[in-house]
């Protein structure tokens, strides 16, 4: 669905076929940043967790020379972006699922708007904050979804204690840092209830043409588990 909608961006600000350099930052077992190097881009990864980038780095092993020329993986923090790189230095910067555990995201952003060349498309997954108490409430848990309502604090499905962001925050945030909305998107409006590990449905495309449409109408998008935010870098 993320990958549809980065797509869908990507098409509609870049010229066709321009290659382009992307940052995924946390990039995780680098599934993102894969696709986009058999797409054709220059893609750089940044992670941290030494167990993602063996990962990683085995995936990447098993593709053809040219798109293993195409990406290279860079072990380091999200907050260090200006230590490894110069300014301007990407077309596309990605980071999905890693604000949640980030406590003051703030720095992080300004970072990564910072490496942004002009017109650059800076790609935003993150918890949605003014959703919390629904996952909760569907599940009958009322005492959690009284709490949900008044904060963007959460225990994930790790076990790990994270955070949320709001949409009004995070817009406000991305203009201040020269980056301003341009677009988003609700992930998982529906199937956020659905089990770890549950077996896919058999009208499975069904599904996900019902998720794509209401990830793009409200107010369905407004209830999402997920938001997807893209800013441009004026």
């Amino acid at each position: 669905m993320v990958a549809r909608q980065l797509d869908e961006q990507i098409s509609g600000r870049f010229p066709v076929g321009k290659r382009l350099r992307v940052l995924d930052v946390g990039m995780g077992q680098g599934s993102q940043a894969l696709r986009l190097a058999r797409a054709g881009h220059q893609v750089t990864g940044l992670e941290q967790d030494p167990k993602m980038i063996s990962v990683a780095r085995d995936a990447l092993a098993g593709e053809p020379e040219g798109i293993r020329e195409r990406m290279r993986i860079i072990e380091g923090d999200g907050r260090d972006t200006g230590v490894h790189f110069l300014p301007g230095a990407f077309d596309v910067v990605l980071c999905h699922g890693v604000l949640m555990y980030v406590e003051e995201p703030d720095p992080l952003l300004a970072g990564l708007a910072r490496m942004l060349a002009h017109g650059g498309l800076l790609s935003l997954l993150v918890r949605n904050g003014d959703a919390l108490a629904l996952r909760p409430g569907l599940s009958g848990a009322w005492a959690d979804a009284l709490t949900a309502f008044d904060t963007t604090a959460y225990r994930n499905r790790l076990g790990l204690d994270v955070r949320a962001d709001r949409l009004k925050d995070l817009t406000s945030t991305l203009a201040g840092i020269g980056a301003p909305l341009h677009a988003w998107y609700g992930v998982r409006v529906f199937t956020d209830t659905a089990a770890d590990g549950a077996e896919v449905p058999g009208d499975a495309q069904t599904l996900l043409a019902v998720e794509e449409k209401a990830g793009r109408t409200d107010p369905y998008r407004g209830v999402a588990a997920l938001l997807h935010l893209c800013g441009v870098r004026g």
